[in-house]
């Protein structure tokens, strides 16, 4: 009987500890407040490869929300990305966003650019300049092919036509 005590007594201990842990993790996340202490935008992207639910959005380099959602415009083919904005800072109608990766082998954020016009987005406004993601691999495969082409021309001999 004691040792069902202890051992009833342990497996609460545990799931004590893994809420704790839940809880920490969702605190940490800020994914409890996306979107709620602020504004939402909508950006389309022709590439949104790397984004999720949770990824930053940064204003040179300063964190101002994050991605909340995305989507497929089944008219466009675009990818739709919802992005909470922190309510202290506004931007401009003619701001733009690009997906940039965070290092040579870390994730992507969206950085937002502010443009110069007076007027700003409202809450579910939209985003007009955008550029996705870019395959680094991709082109590090397309500039190694062309050097590779490039000496190979280089090694032929050049023809000289002479009129018969």
């Amino acid at each position: 009987m004691r040792r069902n005590m202890i051992e009833t007594v342990m497996g609460g201990v545990v799931l004590l500890v893994a809420v704790a842990f839940v809880v920490f993790a969702f605190r940490s996340a800020s994914l409890s407040n996306a979107g709620r202490d602020g504004y939402q935008v909508v950006v389309q992207f022709s590439d949104a490869s790397g984004l999720s639910a949770g990824t930053d959005v940064r204003v040179a380099g300063v964190k101002i929300g994050t991605v909340i959602e995305q989507r497929l415009n089944p008219d466009t083919y675009f990818a739709e990305v919802t992005l909470g904005i922190s309510e202290s800072v506004r931007l401009p109608t003619d701001s733009s966003a690009r997906i940039i990766p965070d290092g040579l082998l870390g994730g992507n954020y969206v950085a937002l650019e502010p443009g110069g016009e007076e007027n700003y987005i409202a809450d579910g406004g939209k985003i007009l300049y955008s550029q996705g993601s870019v395959n680094v691999v991709d082109l590090l495969g397309r500039f190694i092919f062309s050097a590779a082409d490039e000496a190979g021309e280089a090694k032929q001999e050049p023809q000289l036509d002479i009129p018969q």
